[in-house]
């Protein structure tokens, strides 16, 4: 019993020291240690199931001491194994956030093409270039008259407010 508890308890150790390689390791070896951390913490789960079995057929007296080191080691082992989730969950969160942004960056923005569906109405309706011609003249002068009125207007209110106040 003593020998495999050593054992386990060495092993924790050891994924313990791999999660610190994790968190510096590049994305091509990031999965390989991964498998290996996930490797070695199985390996322990099925040594502690022989450890609790062995810690039952200690003497009484041991038995109790037994269990609680077992106990510990299960502890530690479970506590490894949320790390080792937490740690692919971000890293998954990662790889899921830089396809998003390539996804983004690769896709060609366009307008509305809201000139362009007025355009194809205007032609299903029979309306012809030259009449269509002069509808974008008359917008295009339509935005200077607009512009002029609200600067009149704003000249307007300047000099009521300057003169009746």
């Amino acid at each position: 019993m003593e020998g495999l508890y050593q054992q386990t308890n060495k092993q924790v150790h050891e994924v313990q020291s791999y999660m610190g390689h994790l968190e510096t390791s590049d994305k091509e070896s990031v999965h390989l240690v991964e498998n290996e951390i996930q490797a070695r913490i199985d390996n322990i789960f099925s040594n502690l199931e022989r450890l609790e079995i062995l810690s039952s057929k200690e003497p009484p007296n041991k038995r109790q001491s037994a269990k609680l080191r077992v106990d510990q080691l299960k502890y530690d082992v479970q506590h490894l194994q949320t790390a080792l989730r937490n740690f692919q969950h971000r890293r998954y969160l990662r790889e899921q956030q830089e396809r998003q942004r390539e996804e983004l960056l690769a896709r060609t923005f366009t307008t509305n093409g809201t000139h362009k569906k007025i355009l194809d109405v205007a032609n299903m309706l029979g309306l012809s270039n030259t009449v269509m011609r002069l509808i974008e003249k008359r917008a295009f002068q339509d935005k200077f008259l607009m512009l002029g009125g609200m600067a009149l207007t704003c000249l307007i209110m300047f000099l009521v407010v300057q003169y009746l106040t």
